[in-house]
């Protein structure tokens, strides 16, 4: 091979080898660009991430579809989606199922891309569970999303249910206190279906609850194999950090901080990954709670670096 066309090739290669990765990375460098590796990064700037206050992304499986909550200045928060159409994204446009007294926040795809949950103070259809933040569900079908239904008991029992994810066995790990707890107070609690119901609400051990305070915002792996989550530690770089923990051999480890690369002495929060698993996306706020974005960064480097702090430990 002549000289130059071999340092042709190499300055190729990237590129040529992208071409045989997941197409949804070229998905979302449409959205956004360049494409981060080791530095996080606004997602989706002036098209997603605004001067508005942006947080909880989602996306379906083939990554077409999005959704992500915004707040703007003295409103409520709201629940905006997009779809890819012909190779190209659409503008981003409020839910088709916006609350009409109330707001809703927070949506989740589960991993089969069939159903889309999210957080609403609506009124509920029966009024006697009282006002609340419930954890709301539409389905798909055909390509078309059903209209809203609140999720059944015994999640109708809490007055706050926040921050749904779920696995792919159908387990929903999210935010949630006792009677009588203050917000800073609340911690992670997951539930397993049983014949298409759930049964008890159970809190997560000490050793996802009990290392700080205003514990939140549960992404669970599609396998269960780790957990995203944020809450606020002396010990952290800010306001709120975002923390991995692993399960292992059954059991849960302590949560790792995922280091500077994420967390700053700003809030970092609301983190979850992309389908294919490439990317971790999370909100990223000033000292203004009107401000924030939605931040990307490269997620396996992150996860096998922890992995690795663990392994040599043992």
């Amino acid at each position: 091979m002549h000289p130059t066309t071999y340092t042709l090739f190499l300055s190729l290669f990237p590129i040529l080898t992208s071409f045989g990765q997941q197409s949804s990375i070229h998905k979302l460098s449409l959205l956004s660009q360049p494409v981060p590796t080791d530095s996080a990064l606004i997602f989706g700037p002036e098209i997603i991430s605004t001067a508005d206050f942006e947080f909880a992304i989602t996306f379906d499986p083939d990554i077409d579809e999005l959704f992500f909550t915004r707040r703007k200045p003295d409103a409520d928060n709201e629940i905006f989606t997009m779809q890819m159409v012909n190779g190209k994204w659409n503008e981003p446009t409020p839910v088709f199922f916006k609350a009409n007294e109330g707001w809703d926040f927070e949506p989740h795809i589960d991993p089969s891309g069939n159903r889309l949950y999210f957080g609403s103070t609506r009124p509920l259809p029966d009024t006697s569970s009282g006002r609340g933040l419930r954890q709301w569900y539409c389905e798909r079908k055909d390509d078309i999303w059903s209209s809203p239904t609140p999720l059944e008991k015994p999640f109708l029992d809490r007055s706050v249910i926040m921050y749904l994810t779920a696995a792919e066995n159908g387990n929903l790990y999210f935010t949630t206190g006792e009677k009588g707890d203050k917000p800073e107070d609340w911690v992670i609690y997951w539930a397993t279906p049983d014949n298409d119901h759930y049964g008890e609400i159970i809190r997560m051990d000490s050793a996802i609850n009990g290392q700080g305070t205003w514990i939140a915002h549960s992404y669970i792996a599609p396998d269960e194999s780790y957990l995203l989550y944020d809450f606020k530690s002396e010990s952290g770089y800010g306001k709120s950090d975002i923390y991995i923990s692993f399960r292992q051999n059954g059991t849960w480890t302590k949560p790792y901080n995922l280091g500077a690369k994420v967390n700053t002495p700003q809030t970092e929060m609301c983190a979850s990954v992309s389908p294919d698993g490439q990317f971790l996306f999370f909100h990223r706020g000033g000292a203004n709670e009107d401000e924030g974005n939605i931040y990307w960064i490269a997620f396996e480097p992150l996860r096998e670096e922890v992995l690795s702090t663990i392994e040599s430990k043992d």
